[in-house]
């Protein structure tokens, strides 16, 4: 992200109302060897500012930009939907989530698809509310005790971690919660650390940089999972209490070995730290650019819940907080970009993609599409109030792999 906040306005959009801060896309072409690496220092430095203004992008070589709903839905859950996952991807982060649900391909993904899809079902968020909550409250007390300026990037990392460690490591008497809070920091500070040659695809038998690391972090997070999870089994609680009891229930019926299991409890863990933190954090500073808004949303929560904590029954009567979160999402997606490699010959809209094309869809720019959104770089919330719900729309298209917060949502403004 650019490091000031720009200041010029939005048709519309009143002077008194800045434009948040947006991502240096690429305005120039950018040829393999920069494409890799800028990609392994930021991903959104590679993406071209044309794909905010155009649907469909042909890239160098054989990459594709897709930012049109309709391709997009074609080859996502379409005639494209047995497309694999980029192998770049899986190079990334194979070494963090193993064969998981992120990076498993075929019956394997839908096996896991189906054990673990239940575990987000609507009657079991209430329950991890409660944490949530508990979380929230502890945050609130030390933001009481050191007024003054606060480093949300901070911060919001920090409540993620403590969500994670009470939903998922809680209850381990062997382990305290800091060491469990360490051990996650380091396993993130591993894995993201991104190898140039990866992105650029080279062979895996290439020595890479991070082999010179010790693999301490991945193998001690490995070992507390498998740890976690073999004595929660042996407990036998007769009611889930957490997200590990949800899965270790999912277990119960279905069965899956021990070091599948440790994947995908990574990969929950992967998938919801920093997604989860980012989208704190932008939301906390697009408050701060609009304190009118975040008046609102404050009355708006004082008079649902005026005592704590605040419940999950109480967040469905909030439609300004969840049109606030909804457009934090579309500004700053928590999934900015990811990629399909085309499994064979297609042809959609005209378009021909030969098999083996890298297919990239950018989030990012598919949110800030200027022939999809009206005023795109504006922080208008309003979006989101009182518009139709059609059974599918560009920004669950864009957000639905990464957030629960994408169903459902309305047709974009």
């Amino acid at each position: 992200m650019t490091d000031t906040a720009q200041t010029e306005r939005a048709t519309g959009v009143s002077a008194a109302s800045p434009l948040p801060i947006a991502a240096q896309l690429a305005e120039a072409p950018v040829g393999l060897l920069k494409f890799a690496k800028l990609a392994g220092r930021n991903m959104l430095e590679v993406i071209p500012i044309e794909t905010t203004t155009q649907t469909y992008l042909k890239g160098p070589l054989n990459i594709h930009y897709i930012c049109d709903p309709e391709i997009i839905t074609e080859l996502l859950v379409g005639a494209g939907r047995r497309f694999p996952k980029a192998q770049f991807t899986k190079d990334i982060l194979g070494s963090a989530v193993g064969n998981s649900m992120m990076l498993s391909e075929g019956e394997k993904w839908k096996e896991q698809r189906r054990r673990y899809s239940p575990l987000f079902a609507a009657r079991n968020l209430p329950m991890l509310c409660q944490h949530f909550a508990e979380t929230g409250k502890e945050i609130a007390a030390s933001l009481r005790e050191g007024p003054g300026f606060v480093d949300v990037a901070q911060m919001a990392p920090a409540a993620t971690l403590t969500n994670i460690s009470r939903v998922i490591f809680s209850g381990n008497e062997e382990v305290s919660a800091e060491q469990i809070r360490v051990g996650l920091r380091n396993y993130f500070e591993y894995i993201s650390n991104i190898s140039l040659f990866d992105v650029m695809g080279l062979p895996s038998w290439i020595p890479r940089k991070k082999w010179f690391y010790s693999k301490a972090p991945v193998t001690d997070m490995r070992a507390l999972a498998r740890q976690v999870i073999e004595s929660r089994r042996s407990e036998s609680r007769p009611i889930p209490l957490d997200f590990l009891d949800l899965m270790i229930a999912a277990l119960e019926e279905d069965f899956e070995d021990i070091e599948t299991t440790v994947d995908n409890l990574l990969t929950f863990v992967v998938a919801g730290h920093e997604t989860s933190a980012n989208a704190m954090a932008w939301g906390a500073y697009l408050l701060a650019l609009h304190p009118d808004q975040q008046a609102a949303i404050q009355k708006e929560i004082s008079a649902v819940s005026p005592k704590e904590p605040i419940t999950f029954e109480d967040l469905e009567n909030m439609p300004l907080l969840r049109a606030h979160t909804k457009e934090t999402l579309r500004l700053y997606p928590s999934a900015a970009f990811f990629a399909r490699d085309a499994g064979e010959d297609i042809t959609i809209k005209d378009i021909k993609f030969a098999k083996g094309d890298a297919l990239f869809f950018p989030v990012y720019s598919l949110h800030r599409n200027r022939e999809l959104w009206s005023d795109p770089d504006a922080y208008k919330p309003e979006r989101f109030l009182d518009a139709p719900r059609p059974a599918a729309s560009i920004f669950r298209l864009g957000t639905a792999h990464v957030s629960a917060l994408a169903r459902n949502t309305p047709k974009p403004k």
